[in-house]
């Protein structure tokens, strides 16, 4: 993958992670500026959702630890666990809403 296409990748998935979040049917305040999207929830707590445009990863920050996203056959795949992302995402959101939430791209 190169920049060019990492680019476009990563700006999609942010796009789509907020068309979700608009979608969800529950109350989460989301702010996307640069690269970087910031979920927050009721209770205070937040998601930080960024590009790493040097190493072509998503990094995904919890209350409870950090994720590190790379593309691999057409899906964002979690470095450490294995998981895809959205499923991921979904997970984590439902956690820290304390609702369970689906989150997919449209």
């Amino acid at each position: 993958m190169n920049d060019s296409e990492y680019n476009i990748a990563a700006e999609d998935l942010l796009l789509a992670v907020e068309e979700s979040i608009e979608d969800c049917g529950h109350d989460i305040d989301y702010e996307g500026f640069g690269g970087l999207l910031t979920l927050t929830f009721k209770n205070a707590t937040k998601i930080i959702i960024n590009k790493q445009a040097p190493l072509h990863e998503i990094w995904v920050a919890t209350k409870f630890n950090g994720h590190h996203f790379h593309f691999e056959n057409d899906q964002w795949i979690d470095k450490r666990g294995g998981d895809e992302f959205w499923q991921f995402i979904s997970e984590a959101v439902s956690v820290q809403a304390e609702a369970e939430i689906s989150l997919q791209a449209n």
